[in-house]
């Protein structure tokens, strides 16, 4: 059987040459930064303890710049 027309498609606009490259990089930068919130909250809430006794710590102890009275 033979083919007709051409087998190549058409040449895209450049309206969906722009679409398809926000596009494709638009997936690649909402996975990264997901990740990066991710880690950063991960890291907030692990740390949370530490900051809460160091905080406690240092109001029981006025410093230098303290004035009570």
């Amino acid at each position: 059987m033979a083919q007709g027309g051409s087998t190549m498609g058409e040449e895209p606009t450049w309206v969906e040459l722009v679409f398809g490259f926000l596009l494709t990089a638009a997936v690649p930068t909402l996975i990264g930064g997901a990740v990066i919130l991710s880690v950063i909250g991960l890291v907030v809430w692990a740390t949370a303890p530490l900051r809460g006794r160091r905080r406690s710590r240092s109001d029981d102890e006025p410093g230098p710049m303290t004035h009570r009275g």
